[in-house]
């Protein structure tokens, strides 16, 4: 294959990824663009070389967005940046008592979500505004502002 059959099969596959919302395509496509490269500077490469420097570079690209560029992906993220919640002012749209788990709503998605289950250490009836005191597994914890 020539160096522009190359650029051209890349230049595809990433505009391809404009379709596809997988956000892999893009790799494979910037891997064609590194061959393109290498065939452009050595055109000596055959064909069954060019082809395994493209899957090589390819999904090393693809490791590397889900190993480095992506950590933490499948885990909670509640847990990761309580800095970020604690402090914030939402309306209780489900009552709360200390033995009770109450659930709490946010003008602006907190980590994802608008509403988050919540515990607190009084009673507090639904409609009330509440405070973000602290960040307890997966559930806020709060308190009257």
């Amino acid at each position: 294959m020539e160096w522009w059959q190359w650029a051209v099969s890349g230049i595809v596959l990433m505009l391809v990824e404009l379709a596809v919302p997988a956000f892999v395509l893009i790799w494979f496509g910037l891997g064609a663009l590194l061959v393109t490269l290498v065939v452009a500077i050595a055109p000596a490469f055959d064909l069954t070389a060019q082809l395994s420097l493209w899957l090589v570079a390819s999904l090393t690209l693809v490791a590397l967005w889900f190993r480095v560029f992506k950590p933490g992906q499948h885990k909670t993220r509640i847990g990761m940046s309580d800095a970020d919640v604690v402090g914030e002012v939402g309306l209780l749209a489900r009552s709360v008592a200390p033995f009770e788990k109450g659930e709490v709503r946010f003008q602006k998605p907190l980590l994802g979500s608008d509403s988050w289950p919540c515990i607190a250490d009084e009673a507090i009836a639904a409609g009330e505004r509440v405070k973000v005191l602290a960040v307890e597994g997966s559930m806020l914890k709060v308190g009257k502002p």
